[in-house]
């Protein structure tokens, strides 16, 4: 039984260190060398973190208007095709972010599906702030719907029954009831949304590509130093990106999240 023990709390231990030591490492090379100091001071790393900032908010605003209604449909009614719109939601969780950027540079390109009659409106999507938006959005979102989802499967019906029965509307039961009762996993959903778009990359670079000022967010700048050879500037803004994912994710489990973060969940 000893032996088990070790043998299991060595291979937790081998994963853990895995997992965390190239982070420690980052973070304190960051500290340590003055880099992440510096950044905060570089003009170009606090226009993309303001980028960032602004497009994540933007997406995640998109996020909670269109998912939430999508997610308490998936939760409460059953119909022919559910399965497959469960399905689309979630493909783009498991899709590489490169072929999400295809997709949509496919689709909103200026040669794409619908190019041609955005152009007719003098609208171009491609490499413009709002196709940084519209990435986040695509490979945000699920992690979004699917935590709302499991909220609001969980809520108990007899309860909003009994709100019925005292005569509140069907919106006084989803805003007083319904939204309060599943307050955590929707939290989680747009915390975890946030994120995901906060650290966005492929679809970003591939449908947004990587402009200075108007798509250049701070994960792209992390790819951009790093490929000029500038090792500490890039150190510097992926140590930001980390302490932001960081701080999100102890939140979450502070804030007693945790439970509603279960990808597994239906």
């Amino acid at each position: 039984m000893r032996i088990e023990r070790t043998a299991v709390g060595a291979l937790v231990a081998l994963l853990v260190i895995f997992l965390g030591l190239p982070v420690a490492v980052l973070i304190v090379r960051a500290i340590a060398g003055g880099a992440l100091a510096a950044a905060l001071g570089d003009p170009v790393v606090l226009e993309a973190l303001w980028l960032s900032v602004a497009t994540t908010a933007i997406s995640l605003l998109l996020t909670v208007v269109l998912g939430a209604p999508l997610a308490y449909v998936l939760a409460r009614r059953r119909f022919r095709g559910s399965s497959l719109i469960e399905t689309i939601v979630d493909l783009p969780i498991v899709l590489p972010p490169s072929v999400a950027g295809l997709a949509l540079l496919l689709v909103f390109g200026r040669r794409g599906l619908l190019g041609e009659s955005l152009d007719v409106i003098g609208l171009s999507i491609p490499f413009t702030t709002l196709a940084v938006v519209m990435a986040q959005v695509f490979v945000a979102a699920p992690f979004f719907v699917r935590s709302a989802r499991a909220g609001f499967a969980g809520v108990d019906r007899d309860l909003e029954d009994a709100a019925r029965v005292d005569g509140a509307a069907e919106r006084q039961v989803f805003r007083w009831i319904t939204v309060p009762l599943a307050g955590s996993a929707l939290a989680a959903g747009i915390v975890m949304s946030w994120a995901r778009a906060l650290g966005e990359f492929g679809a970003t670079i591939m449908f947004a590509g990587n402009v200075a000022g108007r798509t250049q967010t701070l994960p792209l700048v992390v790819y951009e130093q790093f490929g000029s050879g500038d090792l500490d500037a890039s150190i510097a803004a992926a140590a930001i990106l980390v302490l932001a994912a960081f701080g999100v994710l102890v939140a979450v489990r502070w804030l007693g999240w945790g439970r509603a973060l279960d990808l597994r969940a239906t």
